[in-house]
Parts: structure tokens; sequence; C-alpha cells
């Protein structure tokens, strides 16, 4: 893959063209958010949800399937966001489909105008509502990567096989977490989704910035952050109990004490219920705002990935105040 200083240059060499790419190649702190598609075929969540996003992300994932919970789909969400006026950035995962099913749900993604696709292995299907159903894992995430960026810049399916007529052009991405165990290994787990050929990062929820400072330092060593736009993981939180279960109970989440002690100091004393609820979502969006922050002063960071599952109206309270408006392009 060419380094990013020789990726910003003319228009004509985009990859994909969409907005995304060209808000990272002109040199902008870039934004994505998120948007979960709703457990039913009711398109109009997807049309609030992306009304409130629009302005103010560069672009928003559609989820597939998370937490292996059946969902509108990420494609059928997206063609929806886009006609929304919201630029997408649909998910896939190994866990659903074989390459077969994959590709051409890739050529149907972008001929409904999708551009941006963040390539996943996906939750474990007994963390869902559908326990018994058999993963497939045909291919794993990247091989998903070289498979998505071989349509595109081979000109051809996976099994070798030329694209006569339109191929499909995606700005290809990838997750990480830069807490995973073992730690050490992380930067060069991330070398090898770059070498795969992706463009981008997100990353997990980041709340330990002296430890992702670490991990960044490394990434930056090595040369990786040259190769890929990498955009850390945020995300306000609206309790202490949620700030607890990830410290306590999400393998791979960092969230050091501190954290967890603002937000139980944040309600505490507070009798009304709906104040003592104001009280912490603001604590949340105030952390958040603060992350985002330190985020924009680490080397290699070119982004963030804003995360407020279900919390859509967040988004344009944090990003005013981290002084991320107007947006660019």
């Amino acid at each position: 893959m060419e380094a990013i200083s020789e990726q910003q240059s003319a228009t004509s060499q985009l990859k994909s063209g969409s907005n995304l790419e060209k808000v990272l190649r002109a040199g902008h702190f870039a934004v994505t958010g998120e948007l979960g598609p709703p457990k039913n075929a009711d398109g109009e969540v997807i049309r609030k949800k992306s009304a409130i996003l629009k302005g103010y992300v560069d672009a928003a994932n559609l989820t597939d399937n998370q937490t292996a919970i059946v969902r509108m789909s990420s494609i059928g969400a997206g063609a929806l966001a886009v006609q929304a006026g919201l630029e997408p950035v649909i998910q896939m995962t190994c866990r659903d489909r074989n390459r077969l099913g994959m590709q051409s749900d890739l050529l149907g993604a972008y001929a409904l105008g999708l551009r941006n696709i963040l390539c996943l292995s996906g939750d474990h299907q007994t963390f869902g509502n559908h326990t018994q159903s058999k993963n497939v894992h045909d291919i794993d995430s990247m091989q998903l990567i070289q498979m998505v960026v071989g349509l595109r810049d081979k000109n051809c399916f996976q099994c070798g096989e030329e694209i006569k007529g339109v191929n499909p052009r995606f700005f290809v991405g990838a997750a990480e977490n830069p807490f995973g165990d073992p730690f050490d290994w992380r930067p060069y787990r991330l070398g090898k989704k770059a070498k795969a050929g992706a463009d981008f990062i997100q990353t997990q929820l980041i709340y330990n910035v002296p430890r992702f400072k670490e991990f960044m330092k490394r990434v930056v060593d090595l040369g990786i952050h040259e190769q890929l736009y990498i955009l850390a993981g945020v995300g306000p939180l609206k309790t202490a109990g949620a700030a607890k279960y990830m410290r306590d109970s999400v393998p791979g989440m960092d969230v050091p004490d501190e954290i967890v002690e603002r937000m139980e100091a944040a309600g505490k004393g507070i009798e009304d219920k709906k104040a003592k609820a104001a009280a912490l979502k603001e604590e949340g969006i105030k952390i958040c705002v603060e992350l985002i922050q330190q985020m924009r002063e680490i080397e290699g960071v070119r982004g963030i990935h804003l995360m407020a599952i279900e919390w859509e109206e967040a988004v344009p309270i944090i990003m005013e105040r981290a002084g991320l408006l107007p947006r660019p392009l």
C-alpha cells in the first residue's frame, strides 16, 4: 500500500471517491459515527437516526448484526442512509456469509451507492439470539480485507476470475483493539491488516489514554501510521454502571478506576431520578470531549470513531464542545 503522504494527491487517484476518503486524504481530522439498525423492518428508524447524525460526522457505521442479534441488514440500512443524505460505512462479518455471498452482497452494495466497508470477524453466535445457529467463517477478516481490495484493485473475484464490467470500489476499513492480549503484539497485528490492504482502522473504545499512547508510539515507530488512517474509538458513558461493567466484565476493555469514580461522583447525592440521569449523562459527555481533545494530540491518530449507540442525540453536543464543527467538504 502506498504511504499516506502519497495518497493525499489528486482526486483522480481516489480509491473509492467516498466522502470519508476525501476528508482523510485532504488531511482533515476525520469523524465517523455509529448507527445501529433496528431489530425490525422499520426504515423510518434509519431515516430518523441519519437526520440526527447528518452534518456532524463524515460517515457512519451501519452495524452488521452486532452481538450476533438479528437486525436489519447493514447494506439495506446503508442504502436508506444514503437516501437520507448520510454517508454509510457498511459492516460485513465473516460469521454469517461464505465468500460467494460476500462478493454478491458487495456488488449489490456498490450498485446501491455504498462506498465504505468495515471488515470484521463478527461476535460469536452464542452471544446472540440464535445460539444454535452455525457460524460460517469461510474466510477470516484478514482474507476479507484482501478480497475486497482485490475486487477494487485487481478487478477480479476472489477466485481470480475477471470482473467484466463495473467493479466495486470500496474504501476498506478494519477494526483494532489496542488493549487485547497479548498487548505487545497488537501493533504487529495492525501491521498485518495494513499489509492486507486496509485503508483505515477504527479502534475499540479508548478510556486508558496513557496505555493507548504507548500502543500508538509503537505503531509510529513501525511506520504503520503511514500505511493507513487510524481513527481512535471514543464514546459517551450514560451511567456509572456502564463504566463498571466495561471495566470488570468486557474482555479487551481498559477502563481506569478514575473514569468509574468520576461517573459515580456525578450522580452522588442526587435523589431525583431524572436529575441524576441528566447529571450522569453530562459527565459522560464531558469525559468524551476530554478524550477527543487528547486523541487530537497523539501522533498517528487521524480522526475518531464516535460511538454513541442508541444515544445519537449526544453526537451534536459532543462535536460542538470538541470544536469539530463545521465538518469539512
